[in-house]
């Protein structure tokens, strides 16, 4: 009986070496594949054509100040283009963020800024409603979303524009790159660049294109926005950016992810906040995406390499799939962070990513347990679609501002 015991658990960690191994190649070929995503995409810019500048209305929704909130709104003031319109919407008349947007319109009197304050709700998700508050005083046919926290240059607009040269386009999104305060959102904004954007690189080759989009830039023609139902249409929704890129999608459109990179400015948090921010992101992008979210797991090879290290008890095999494994993803941290992103965090503590995958495979974990949210101590439910649900009453101030 004890040599049939002995012989089955032998049986069992022969298996689960085989198992921890394919993880370990899968890895492997997952870092290399996105190495050449990286390289392939930003060695072929896109063309810029001088002669393309249809209007644009820029729709800013906000909720409290940010970190240099006044320099991220000023950007999008500052662009080297014809003619556009910078739209700024708020829920909260005493909202702090207002007084900042009264200094930027008395700083850019030459140009057309309006500021919306209205507390017109049209869904559970309050970013979304602060778009669509805005989007009805929209002058232009094309809209340009971004987020509060982003920063651009100013060739940021002629650049982001050009793909609706073709007509099969219906929305552009962009990556972005984080600016940091504090150890907490460096660790978070190494994730952004060395993982989260290899992701988006490699699905854009695979599927020949994306089919999601950013917070960070949505460009959409006011025609597709109502193609897919207008903002009513996400406006119960968690990811509503991802909703943004998927739904045109399924109408019949192209999704195309620029070559500008642009800034996230990010704040600095406590670590109990910040867990809780990628857990409800990690939950957003489960239900998002449930089959690409379970296939993340084959791109923890640094979690993999190290139990295999554990389970073949430090053997010769453990430590080379160890080294080829964090060798290889070290260096696609750094051609897609450092080298493609230009992300100067990803390329001063490129050591910390080792250390943050181990805390993404968790956080990856705990995105399976539950279908509730929180922010500012509210609690949401996801439904299996995506959507929110409110657990308790509508009187809840929450922001999807990131």
């Amino acid at each position: 009986m004890a040599m049939f015991a002995s012989t089955f658990l032998t049986n069992i960690r022969l298996v689960l070496i085989d198992f921890l191994l394919l993880w370990c190649i899968i890895s492997v070929w997952f870092y290399c594949y996105a190495i050449y995503a990286a390289i392939t995409f930003f060695a072929n810019p896109q063309p810029i054509n001088l002669e393309f500048y249809p209007p644009v209305s820029i729709l800013k929704p906000l909720c409290g100040v940010d970190s240099d909130a006044y320099e991220n709104l000023a950007s999008f003031c500052q662009q080297d283009y014809r003619e556009y319109q910078v739209i700024f919407a708020v829920r909260n008349s005493q909202d702090p963020c207002i007084e900042i947007v009264e200094k930027i319109i008395c700083n850019f009197s030459d140009l057309d800024i309006l500021l919306i304050v209205s507390d017109r709700l049209i869904g559970t998700n309050l970013k979304v409603s602060n778009l669509a508050n805005a989007a009805a005083k929209a002058k232009h046919e094309i809209l340009l979303l971004a987020d509060s926290d982003i920063r651009v240059g100013t060739d940021y607009l002629q650049r982001v524009i050009q793909p609706l040269q073709d007509k099969n386009v219906g929305v552009v999104t962009c990556m972005y790159r984080s600016l940091t305060q504090g150890w907490i959102s460096t660790l978070e904004a190494i994730g952004t660049t060395t993982e989260f954007h290899a992701g988006v690189l490699v699905s854009n080759i695979q599927e020949n294109g994306i089919k999601y989009a950013f917070g960070s830039t949505i460009v959409i023609p006011k025609k597709v926005l109502e193609a897919i139902g207008g903002f009513e249409t996400i406006a119960d929704y968690l990811a509503d950016d991802f909703q943004l890129g998927y739904l045109p999608v399924q109408a019949g459109y192209k999704v195309v992810l620029s070559d500008y990179v642009v800034e996230h400015v990010q704040t600095n948090n406590n670590l109990v906040d910040a867990i809780k921010r990628q857990i409800r992101w990690a939950r957003g992008k489960r239900v998002s995406r449930p089959w690409g979210y379970r296939g993340l797991i084959f791109t923890y090879g640094v979690v993999s390499s190290l139990l295999l290290l554990i389970a073949t008890d430090g053997s010769i095999l453990g430590w080379l799939g160890l080294c080829i494994c964090w060798t290889t993803r070290l260096v696609m941290a750094w051609v897609v962070g450092a080298i493609s992103l230009k992300d100067l965090i990803a390329k001063k503590f490129l050591w910390l990513v080792p250390g943050y995958d181990l805390l993404s495979f968790v956080i990856w974990c705990f995105g399976f347990l539950g279908n509730t949210v929180e922010w500012r101590g509210h609690h949401l439910k996801l439904t299996k679609d995506g959507k929110l649900l409110l657990q308790e009453d509508r009187s809840y101030e929450l922001s999807i501002i990131n």
